[in-house]
């Protein structure tokens, strides 16, 4: 157990809870998982988000401890326990923020408030509750991926909130909230270190590599591979570089061989010397 994990989990589960509290409750936003079941419990009974968080996720904590491990089972315990403790504050401390009935700035916070607040969560090590622990067991048990389980509990979630109390217009605004938390949640579990990762098939492989390493004193991993229609052997370059040196990148390619074969893709979360580290192996950002 790590006192930065715990301080980021408290962080990421009061953000979680200050935009369930001012942007979905005060606006009539549904959600998905175990949340948008407290919403909806909300809605239709005026039962305390913050009273049935817990009450729903206890069983969950009886059934799933021995899967999660004895870390991750207090780092879940802790963000469902501390976004209980939020919601019960915010709803009785909180302050309203008008938005003049203007639902697209409302599903556009949510998401980003929610989306942060559970990436936050996410990244330190932390859930709270619900579906994670469920889609682990369904995982587990039956073998289908924790994403469709995911997918279809918040699904059948909102469809049930637009068949009880959630109008179809405030059921479309929901599925922004969602896209956003969605992208968001992804934004912050990629690392704050994304990157471009490019391959290189050159016949003047040993000069690119080299105009890399000097000029942008960027590494270079030579790997051999073998054409599959001429069935020869040759170098292939494999480059991590930063995304505002992409272009820079290219032109030291092009200007050695503008016949190159160079493929670009998407890294994310890079640790290593020139990203996360300096040339004495010393964290560049604490």
């Amino acid at each position: 157990m790590k006192l930065r994990n715990v301080a980021f989990i408290l962080l990421g589960s009061a953000i979680f809870a200050f935009g369930l509290v001012h942007f979905n409750m005060e606006n009539k936003l549904a959600e998905g998982g175990f949340t948008g079941i407290t919403l909806l419990l909300y809605f239709l009974f005026g039962i305390d988000p913050s009273i049935s968080n817990l009450v729903l996720n206890i069983p969950l904590f009886f059934i799933g401890w021995k899967l999660l491990g004895r870390t991750t089972f207090f780092y879940t315990i802790l963000g469902t326990v501390s976004l209980s403790v939020f919601l019960w504050i915010f709803q009785r401390y909180g302050f309203h923020i008008p938005l003049n009935n203007d639902l697209t700035l409302a599903a556009l916070f949510a998401g980003v408030f929610i989306g942060v607040g559970l990436g936050i969560i996410f990244r330190y090590g932390g859930t709270t509750g619900g579906v994670d622990i469920i889609a682990r067991l369904v995982y587990k048990y039956k073998g289908i991926s924790m994403g469709k389980t995911m997918f279809l509990f918040d699904s059948c979630v909102i469809v049930l909130s637009l068949l009880t109390y959630l109008p179809y217009r405030e059921g479309m605004y929901t599925l922004v909230a969602v896209f956003v938390g969605a992208r968001v949640i992804d934004f912050l579990q990629e690392g704050a270190y994304a990157a471009k990762g490019a391959t290189i098939i050159s016949e003047k492989s040993d000069l690119i590599s080299e105009k890399i390493m000097t000029e942008m004193e960027r590494g270079v991993t030579i790997l051999k591979g073998i054409g599959s229609y001429t069935k020869r052997e040759r170098d292939v370059l494999y480059c991590v570089v930063a995304k505002n040196e992409l272009s820079r990148l290219k032109s030291i390619i092009t200007s050695v061989d503008p016949y190159a074969f160079v493929a670009i893709s998407d890294v994310h979360d890079v640790h290593g010397e020139g990203f996360t580290l300096d040339e004495n192996k010393q964290p560049l950002h604490e």
